[in-house]
């Protein structure tokens, strides 16, 4: 567990002396709030829906930012085989890295909270939505780190690790939508549906927590944490 917090201190040490980290926080919540706020407006309804609506696009460009130098910084700045020879297990690096971005995803979700209070004085707000639709942000942007993350893993580049975790995120994202389930047969429509990350948000940005939406998003951050181990452990072979 010491190993670990190590891991995680360093990353978060290496991310807030970057102004990257500054530069996302700070694009992110000004984006966030002006397309809130230009919608509440016209909707008429002191909701947190049009945020968390919004917020799966946001994620989609805006994530991959974190993660695309991950691996690929280490790799290209040959810093890769130094990490691989610490008194730390693959298992424990990874975790290092996932829970420092997660950690980093928790901290900028936070920051959004002065809008809940802004949207609680235009009228009654529904705090169970909100508490689900934050819960059901965060697991999403876990699974979209933790896939970023393993993306990182297969390439010393960063351009290349961005685009190719922002095309994978973009495709779960509407690979349920009727664009896409319009050309399918009918009987796989329900399996895709179950696959789009979106369609497990959507209940909880409701108001719902459904066990199923959390285990599939547990499950999805722990397959793609796994192929992260694998990618690892085939490098170091």
């Amino acid at each position: 567990m010491n190993t670990i917090l190590t891991l995680i201190k360093k990353e978060l040490r290496d991310v807030f002396a970057s102004p990257i980290a500054y530069v996302f926080i700070t694009v992110f919540l000004v984006l966030s709030f002006w397309l809130y706020f230009s919608g509440v407006f016209f909707v008429g309804e002191a909701s947190m829906r049009i945020f968390f609506g919004w917020l799966p696009v946001i994620f989609i460009v805006f994530l991959p930012t974190i993660t695309m130098g991950k691996w690929a910084e280490e790799k290209k700045s040959g810093t890769f085989e130094l990490l691989m020879t610490m008194p730390a297990s693959d298992w424990q690096i990874i975790l290092g890295k996932l829970l420092s971005s997660f950690i980093f995803l928790l901290i900028t979700l936070l920051l959004t909270v002065p809008l809940v209070v802004s949207v609680s004085f235009l009228g009654d707000l529904d705090s169970g939505q909100v508490v689900c639709g934050y819960l059901g942000i965060f697991l999403l942007g876990c699974c979209y780190l933790t896939i970023g993350l393993f993306i990182s893993s297969l390439t010393k580049n960063q351009i290349i690790a961005f685009i190719l975790t922002v095309l994978a995120l973009f495709f779960s994202y509407v690979m349920a939508e009727p664009i896409v389930t319009g050309y399918l047969p009918r009987f796989v429509i329900p399996t895709v549906q179950y696959m789009s990350f979106n369609q497990h948000f959507i209940s909880m940005a409701r108001g719902v927590v459904d066990s199923r939406d959390v285990i599939y998003f547990l499950s999805t951050v722990f397959l793609f944490s796994y192929f992260n181990f694998v990618s690892l452990h085939l490098r170091k072979s």
